[in-house]
């Protein structure tokens, strides 16, 4: 009887031996066939576009926009006016806004306690709010000068533009899990009152 139980044990030690053997030698095969794959797959190599295809890319964009507005030789040289001055009046408030990007990182990362921390970027919001409203109003003004130039079925397209524009932007922040944009504005439902235990 003894030689028996032996016998079985030892049976069963073999087979699940060969079993994990056998298990090994498929998962190594995948792993090589899954690596050989990799290797034989071309690489793309993906990367920024240079400042050149962002020219280029601008450039499709504007002619785009222009096309559909129909503008005219005169129109088009006076938005090209229109552009480059605005961007003149905006760039240098967008280089302040980025260094005090720049500068609340670089609190964020210094060893200040909390709360010298918390009163420098008090600080550091308030003069980015009135530097991205300075920025907003310089786009605004833009904007008007822009239509200024425009005949009444042109402003009626860009009206129309700026609605399809939206909608796509709410869309795509949707789509990416995102609220809608003006959702943040709505006010909150009243929170149900906390429950407290009593003894």
């Amino acid at each position: 009887m003894k030689k028996l139980l032996i016998m079985t044990c030892a049976m069963c030690v073999l087979t699940s031996a060969a079993n994990a053997a056998v298990s090994n030698a498929v998962k190594n095969e995948t792993i090589k066939g899954n690596i050989e794959n990799l290797k034989q797959r071309p690489q793309i190599e993906r990367k920024a576009p240079d400042m050149e295809q962002m020219k280029k890319i601008r450039k499709a964009h504007e002619q785009a926009f222009e096309q559909k507005l129909n503008l005219t030789e005169v129109q088009k040289l006076k938005a090209r006016e229109l552009r480059k001055s605005g961007h003149e009046k905006i760039e240098p408030v967008m280089k302040d806004i980025r260094a005090k990007k720049q500068e609340a990182e670089a609190i964020r990362r210094s060893k200040l306690t909390v709360e010298a921390q918390e009163e420098k970027l008090t600080v550091i919001d308030k003069d980015l709010a009135v530097l991205q409203k300075q920025a907003q109003e310089i786009r605004k003004q833009n904007m008007k000068d822009f239509e200024a130039i425009l005949t009444k079925d042109q402003k009626k397209t860009l009206k129309n533009m700026k609605k399809e524009g939206r909608k796509n932007f709410d869309k795509k922040r949707k789509c990416d899990g995102h609220k809608k944009f003006d959702d943040h504005r709505k006010e909150l439902p009243p929170q149900p009152p906390i429950k407290t235990f009593e003894k």
